[in-house]
């Protein structure tokens, strides 16, 4: 009955958070300075009668939700109000959420849901990989330096660890871009090479392939670093309890005290990152993604930033949002199984 009532809570939760994301999704975009229809003013062809059309075209001639309230950024005269209340940007934003619909980019005038799907699964093909490596390649080096504390394997995962975490992301993809595309001939950007019939499927999955190496490489990098530190944490405080001493004078292996006694206990604190790291991980590495011209959805959040696209923009925050809140709900879940004392709290 426990577990039943955790899971109904915690889903209720999410539910809520999801409902409060969506109102905010719509205003948040909405108080930023500027027009959307003039993102293209230097243009002499856009008149403004053009102007005008596109707010027609979009929906932007209307009120946000309510003509006498400052949420008016248009300043529209009362009587150009519309008379019925849901004729409004904010309830025909609901209501084609509801319907499954979330819109049409201002720029590239194609439905936001189409341009999110192509965009998520690339993302998903070049941050995933990435996140997998840093995830195993982290917690193995993480276990091993706090088995190893204060020795020379120990100081040398903790010192690479602090100076990879502290390198900015960008620099680091522009260093790896200059020393792959010179040293090992690999590309310098985008997801495959332009111009280019492939007789199989394989050989285009190859030529994929060869363009994640470094995007891939420097997310491994820079989250793996994350990984040992708070694996090496956690494993020294679990490490340092009574009945890890106790499996000791059992004569248990070093595998066996690692993987029945110390790596389930250290395990809480390192799901909690995991499960957050791989709800970010469906916004993009935005900074990667536009170091190595990857077409993913974080190059198009950034796009969409500068020419004001509000549906994308509201689009791509949305599944970004759901995806952390859907992660966060994993990770309580995982915490009952992990440690049933969370059942009864």
């Amino acid at each position: 009955m426990k577990r039943y009532q955790l899971l109904v809570s915690k889903v209720g939760w999410s539910l809520f958070t999801v409902l409060f994301v969506i109102v905010l999704n719509f205003f948040l975009f909405r108080v930023l300075p500027g027009d959307p229809s003039r993102a293209g003013v230097r243009d002499p062809r856009l008149t403004k009668e053009a102007q005008e059309a596109i707010r027609v075209r979009f929906g932007l001639d209307k009120p946000i939700i309510n003509c006498f309230t400052t949420l008016n950024p248009l300043k529209l005269a009362p009587e150009t109000c519309a008379v019925n209340p849901l004729d409004t940007q904010f309830f025909i934003y609901i209501g084609n959420l509801i319907r499954g619909e979330l819109g049409i980019s201002f720029h590239t005038n194609r439905p936001v849901a189409g341009i999110l799907r192509e965009r998520l699964g690339n993302t998903i093909l070049l941050i995933g990989a990435g996140q997998i490596l840093s995830i195993v390649l982290g917690i193995a080096i993480g276990v091993v330096a706090a088995w190893k504390s204060r020795t020379v394997v120990d100081y040398t995962a903790l010192v690479s660890s602090l100076v990879a975490w502290s390198m900015p992301t960008f620099w680091l993809g522009i260093i790896l871009l200059f020393w792959g595309s010179r040293d090992l001939g690999l590309p310098i950007g985008g997801q495959v090479t332009v111009g280019t019939t492939y007789a199989t499927v394989w050989d285009r999955w190859l030529d994929i392939g060869r363009h994640m190496l470094l995007p891939t490489l420097t997310q491994t990098i820079i989250y793996v670093a994350e990984y040992v530190l708070i694996m090496r944490s956690t494993m020294l405080t679990v490490l340092s309890e009574d009945y890890i001493l106790t499996a000791k004078a059992k004569g248990l292996s070093t595998f066996q005290i690692l993987k029945d006694h110390a790596l389930r206990n250290a395990a809480l604190p390192i799901v909690t990152i995991v499960a957050l790291n791989l709800g970010f991980t469906v916004a993009g590495a935005i900074q990667i993604e536009s170091v190595f011209s990857w077409p993913g959805l974080g190059q198009a959040t950034y796009e969409a930033v500068v020419r004001r696209d509000y549906p994308l923009l509201q689009g791509a925050f949305l599944l970004l949002a759901v995806s952390v809140i859907i992660a966060n709900l994993i990770a309580d879940l995982l915490y009952s199984y992990l440690d049933p004392r969370v059942q009864t709290s």
